[in-house]
Formats: C-alpha cells, sequence, structure tokens
C-alpha cells in the first residue's frame, strides 16, 4: 500500500514538472505532425536578427512586432519547404552531396587542429609585430632528410662556430670566413669560383618583423636581446647562429625622404655637412636632395621614396626614425655601408588591432612550421580520445628480447632508393605481412595500405636513407589517418558542427528545391509566363509610381551620324548635307553616299546608328535639344574607339544628330520588360507554392504563444 502511495505521488509530480515545462515552452507551430516548440523557434529568431539570447527584452516596438511576424512567415515557409524537399528526395542527390561535401571540407578545417593552440599562435604573432628586429645569422645547411650522422656532424660544427662567434668582436668576419669555407668544399665550380669574394656584412638579414622567417628562427630571434648570440637554431634550412643587433618598435607602413651620397665618394662626408647645413638654414628639403642626393631615382622627386614597411627600408633608416624622429622632422647626418645618409620623415602608421589582423595572420599560418602546430596537438589529443595504439612500439610479452606486434620490415623491403626521383612502383602481392601496425578507435591499418600511402603521395624528395624516409612518411600516414578517422566522426562528436553541417545541408535543399519549383519553372513555362504577362500587364497605371518600371517614359528617335575627320568632310558642309536629306527624307545609305562624295582627297570613316532614347534615362540630348531638329555634337569618347584605325586626330572628329520624332510614353512589351514580369512571375508561383504546402502539410500557426512572445 505505501509502494503505491509513493507510486502515485511520483506519477503526480512527473506529470505537475511535465505541464511546468510545457507551460515555459509550449508548442508554437504544428508542421507535418511534427511539434516545434516556442525555444526552437526563438532561437533561430533572434540568430537572425543578431541578438544576445541572453540578453533582457526591452519595449515592444511597430517595428519588432513586424519583425516578429514577417519572420513567423517566414520560418513556416522555411520548414514546409525543407518537409517537401525530403519528400522529393533533394538530400539524395548528387549535386548536393557534392557540394556538401565541398563546404563540409572547409568547414571542418578549424574543427581538425587544437584551437587554443591557435589562439595562442594568433596572439603570440601580434605581440611579435609590436616589434622589428635586426640580425644577422651564419647557416650550417643540414636538410630535414639528413641521416643522423650528417645531422650530428653539422651540429657539431654549429656548435664550435657558436663558440668562435661569442669569442670574436666581429660576427661578421666569423659569417665570412664560414661561407668561403663551405664554397670551397661545395661541389658546384661556379659556387667555388665565388669562395674568395667578400661582403663586409656577410649574413646580414636587415630589419624583419613576424612572418619573415621560417617559425623556429623567428621565435629564437625574438626570445634574444640585442647583442646576444643564440646556441644553434634548428629549422629545415640546417642550424643558425642568430646575433641579434638591435630590436625596433614596429609601426606598419611608413614613408620618407632621404637625401644619400654614397660611398665611393671621396667627399661624401663634406656633402652631407653641408646638405644639412642648408635644411637647418631652411631651404626645403626637396630641393637640397635634388641637388645633393645620389639616389637619381628619388633626387628629382624630392627625395621621397615609396611607402613601405620597415622590414623592407635599411636597418639605418629605420633605426634614425626609431630615435624619436616625428613626422615632419629630418634626423641628423649618419653612416652606414652604404653611405652618408639624412631622412625625413613623412607618414608612420600604428599597428592595427589585434582583431583586424587575424584574418591576414590566419593567410600566412596556412603556409610554414607554424600551421602544423595546432594541427599537431589535435592529433596527439585525437590519439587520446580514441585509444591510438602503434603495435610497432608493442612487444609481444614483456620479455626484454620479446618480438614486437607488428613491424614495418614488409614496407622496407618493397621500397629502393626509386622512390626519392618518384618513379617508385611495387607489387602489393609481396606484403604478406597483413598484421596491423596501428589502430585508431576501431580501425586498423596494415602494411598494404601504408604501401599504398607512400606510392599515392611519392615526390621528388632530397636523398636520405631508406630508414629515415620510412620513418618519416610512417609518421605521416598515422597523422593523416588519424585525422582522417577524427574528420569521419566531427559531427558525431562535436554537436556544434553537427548543426552547422546541417544548416548547410538544409540551406542547399532550399536552394535546390526553388530552383526547381519556382525559378527554373518561371522560365521554362512559357505558356504560364504569357498568361501572366497577358493578365497582369492590362492593370499597369502610368500615373502609378510603382508601375513605373512598367513603361517607356517619352523617348526620342534619333539618327546619329558620325564622322572621322573633320578635315576631309567639314562641319558646316556636312551640316548643310544633313539639312537637305531631312528635307528630302533621304535614307541612311544615301547620306552616307552623299558625305563620301563630298570629302577630300584621302579617306574618312562614317557610321550611322538609329536609337531611341528616354528623357530622363540618356545623357545624349540636352533639356533645350529635347524636340526634333539637328544637332552637332563633339565625337564621343565611346564613338572615337571604333574609329581607332584612322590615323587621324581623335579630336577632328564629331557627330551629328538628327531627332526624327518624339515618342508618347508606352507599357514596355513582354519582352522590354521580361525581367521585371518574370522577378513577379516568380514570387506569384512563390505565394501559390506556398498556400499549397501550407494545406498540404497541416499547418496549425498558435498565435496566441506569438503575441506572448518578449525579445
Amino acid at each position: 500500500m505505501v509502494k503505491k502511495f509513493f507510486a502515485a505521488l511520483l506519477l503526480s509530480v512527473m506529470a505537475l514538472c511535465a505541464t511546468a515545462q510545457q507551460a515555459d515552452d509550449p508548442v508554437i507551430f504544428e508542421i507535418n505532425g511534427k511539434n516545434i516548440h516556442k525555444s526552437e523557434f526563438m532561437k533561430e529568431f533572434l540568430h537572425s536578427i543578431g541578438k544576445d539570447p541572453a540578453a533582457a527584452p526591452t519595449a515592444c516596438t511597430y517595428e519588432k512586432r513586424k519583425a516578429l511576424e514577417d519572420y513567423v512567415q517566414l520560418y513556416v515557409n522555411f520548414q514546409t519547404k525543407l518537409a517537401d524537399a525530403y519528400a522529393l528526395g533533394l538530400d539524395t542527390t548528387k549535386a548536393l552531396r557534392d557540394e556538401l561535401s565541398s563546404y563540409r571540407k572547409d568547414l571542418a578545417a578549424p574543427y581538425l587542429i587544437d584551437s587554443v593552440t591557435l589562439q595562442n599562435l594568433l596572439r603570440e604573432a601580434y605581440e611579435r609585430n609590436h616589434y622589428a628586429l635586426h640580425a644577422a645569422h651564419i647557416l650550417v645547411p643540414c636538410p630535414e632528410t639528413a641521416s643522423p650522422e650528417d645531422t650530428l656532424k653539422a651540429f657539431n660544427h654549429a656548435v664550435q662556430l657558436c663558440a668562435k662567434a661569442m669569442l670574436e668582436a666581429d660576427f661578421y668576419a666569423v659569417a665570412q670566413q664560414e661561407m668561403h669555407d663551405q664554397r670551397i668544399e661545395d661541389r658546384d665550380p661556379l659556387v667555388r669560383e665565388k669562395a674568395n669574394e667578400v661582403n663586409p656584412m656577410e649574413g646580414d638579414l636587415g630589419c624583419f618583423t613576424v612572418f619573415d622567417m621560417v617559425y623556429p628562427f623567428e621565435s629564437a630571434a625574438y626570445m634574444m636581446k640585442p647583442g646576444d648570440i643564440s646556441h644553434p637554431v634548428r629549422s629545415r634550412y640546417g642550424y643558425h647562429i642568430i646575433k641579434l643587433f638591435d630590436r625596433y618598435e614596429y609601426y606598419g607602413n611608413s614613408q620618407i625622404a632621404h637625401i644619400w651620397i654614397s660611398e665611393k665618394d671621396p667627399s661624401a662626408r663634406g656633402k652631407i655637412n653641408s646638405a644639412y647645413r642648408q635644411l637647418q638654414e631652411g631651404i626645403d628639403f626637396g630641393m637640397v636632395a635634388k641637388n645633393y642626393s645620389d639616389d637619381s631615382y628619388t633626387a628629382k622627386n624630392g627625395g621621397i621614396m615609396p611607402e613601405l614597411p620597415c622590414n623592407k627600408l635599411p636597418y639605418a633608416y629605420i633605426d634614425a626614425i626609431s630615435k624619436g624622429l616625428k613626422v615632419g622632422e629630418y634626423s641628423e647626418p649618419f653612416h652606414s655601408p652604404f653611405g652618408w645618409h639624412i631622412v625625413k620623415l613623412l607618414k608612420k602608421d600604428t599597428i592595427p588591432s589585434f582583431e583586424s589582423l587575424v584574418p591576414y595572420y590566419r593567410t600566412r599560418m596556412t603556409r610554414g612550421e607554424r600551421s602544423t602546430k595546432p594541427q599537431h596537438i589535435f592529433v596527439e589529443q585525437c590519439k587520446n580520445t580514441y585509444g591510438f595504439v602503434d603495435y610497432t612500439k608493442v612487444k609481444t610479452s614483456k620479455k626484454k628480447n620479446a618480438p614486437y606486434a607488428a613491424s614495418l620490415d614488409a614496407v622496407r623491403n618493397v621500397i629502393s632508393d626509386s622512390i626519392f626521383s618518384a618513379i617508385f612502383h611495387y607489387d602489393s602481392n609481396a606484403i604478406t605481412d597483413m598484421r596491423p601496425l596501428f589502430k585508431i578507435g576501431e580501425k586498423e591499418f596494415n602494411s598494404r595500405q601504408f604501401a599504398r600511402y607512400i606510392y599515392k603521395n611519392k615526390k621528388v624528395r632530397a636523398l636520405s636513407t631508406l630508414d629515415v624516409f620510412l620513418r618519416d612518411r610512417y609518421q605521416e600516414f598515422i597523422d593523416a589517418k588519424v585525422l582522417e578517422y577524427a574528420d569521419s566522426r566531427l559531427e558525431q562528436d562535436n554537436p556544434e558542427f553537427g548543426s552547422l553541417i546541417e544548416e548547410y545541408r538544409h540551406g542547399l535543399m532550399i536552394f535546390a528545391y526553388n530552383d526547381h519549383k519556382v525559378w527554373s519553372r518561371a522560365i521554362k513555362d512559357t505558356t504560364g509566363f504569357e498568361e501572366f504577362y497577358t493578365k497582369f500587364s492590362a492593370t499597369r497605371n502610368y500615373n502609378d509610381t510603382n508601375d513605373a518600371v512598367y513603361f517607356w517614359d517619352e523617348r526620342a528617335r534619333v539618327h546619329i551620324y558620325n564622322v572621322s575627320d573633320s578635315t576631309q568632310l567639314p562641319t558646316a558642309k556636312a551640316m548643310k548635307i544633313m539639312k537637305k536629306a531631312v528635307k528630302k527624307g533621304w535614307t541612311s545609305l544615301r547620306v552616307n553616299d552623299e558625305f563620301a562624295s563630298r570629302c577630300k582627297e584621302g579617306t574618312t570613316s562614317f557610321t550611322e546608328d538609329l536609337i531611341l532614347v528616354e528623357k530622363d534615362n540618356q545623357d545624349l540630348l540636352s533639356p533645350n535639344e529635347w524636340h526634333p531638329g539637328i544637332y552637332l555634337h563633339p565625337l564621343s569618347e565611346k564613338t572615337k574607339k571604333t574609329f581607332g584605325s584612322v590615323d587621324v586626330p581623335s579630336e577632328a572628329g564629331y557627330s551629328i544628330l538628327v531627332v526624327e520624332q518624339m515618342v508618347e510614353p508606352t507599357l514596355k512589351s513582354r519582352e522590354e520588360a521580361r525581367g521585371y514580369y518574370l522577378n513577379e512571375y516568380q514570387n506569384y508561383l512563390e505565394e501559390q507554392n506556398n498556400a499549397a504546402l501550407r494545406n498540404k502539410y497541416n499547418v496549425k500557426i498558435h498565435q496566441d504563444v506569438i503575441d506572448e512572445i518578449t525579445y
């Protein structure tokens, strides 16, 4: 008895909860037997107007109420069309599946990386972007594909160079010696010939900022202080020893004017001091630059250089600007390896906001090592999430010498050095070891699949050992399959992505449905369109502004005669012929013949055209020419191009305009107003289809629920 009492009590509580939930989230529509609740509708509506669902409702206005009521109709139309699109099987068509697959690839990309890492990299780039660095480096070449022995050899040599650079006062001297030694040892005779070339600034990189260098180099440089020399830094090119000379505030683009006296000029210092004195005496900078500067390209323009980012300017100029130089001020004379200089700052930008630079950063991050970091971390996370096991690293027992559960030997036995020149072929039947190499989730991958991956992704590569090649490709294969597996589960594991894809699917279905039921039908249904035109064109009223597009306003019938060369047929003679032609009703062919017969020796060209121009939609006739008559005009620019082959000055031509008659306002024909009528016919078909769908899918709108909505 007690149990029955508590059971009844529990059912009562559940019923009360259900009633309370229903009251909080009532049904707002019934479509095709499906209840759509207020919460679902409001989510879509607030998203459409860009309002935060958590924001408190504000006072109701007519505009807000109308926006809600309009969206109710749009929402019902969308839902009924979607139901009909599914009924027609539009979600299964190849065209839709292919298009959705294309969109999905782009949409999935942000979900297949670690968003936290990406955001950190974007923020890191922005912080670094506030500074430009001046540095030099010594490179010990060592490609990524180098053998372990060659890599160790390059590293040890880089360590020795690093120690030497830290002891020497002149970093450039160490760089010069290293470059000399590398050229001597190079196999290319052309390179060896340059061994004794001397560059006093060997290895200097000028100024650079974020994205200008490979990521490992950039990261090391931004961690340094001016005067520091780095330990060897590994990049895909080899090992770098970096010396940081200075760090400058980066400000984006700048524009400067400069005076430069070449180092080759023995009196360079005297000249620059003389130029500086003239500036101090108030002589214009542009005039001084014109008289003194050895830069012939800019001197004639007052010394003004193109607007450039600071990493494109000589570092000596950046150094001068960074010492507090304000816009409009010029520097004291300063020296560089190229000579003596004075610079004047004309313009200096500031760093834009982080938000405005993010799209640019994202684009730049699609290239280089930065782009792989968020994805690499994501892959490692997926391995943990989906239970990744690499059987090539798992022994069959805990004994020290126990064999591994799988091996790459089967693939190693079918590859050869031909793989480096992309001519690799193999016999898949030769791979008999079918043990899985690794698994991710419920999927396992074996040696045949790995060999197929190598074959499909073959390309010309730098020579290395086959063992190193196999190791690197195996890691690529694992990463590719882990990403592929994570991609296949995106909709299942990420509700946000699933909803996004569903939105795109529905959008494509509605587009296909509208095209099938309305747009293409309106174009193909010539009989229906003709009936629509006949019925509705009769209702048009010239005095109704809404119908203005269906009428021609007053028009002028104009015959235009273009003459290319007035030296062959003077305007006075042409006008005399034209007046006679109008009086006697000559044809245009007769007029052209008369023009040709009256020309002087030589040839000219004539063209003629008959057009109707609308009074308020033309620039051919002036207001006082809007009546029948003969008018002389200069040849228009457009008409001049038609006489491009005539070897006469373009200003020598002219046009004679004969306004033959004025045409009263009239209704446009079906073809003349086809675009407007076709648009209206499509709207007509849309309204008919919407009404039919509401009846077909038993639509019920609960207006009482809508009336209580506030937002």
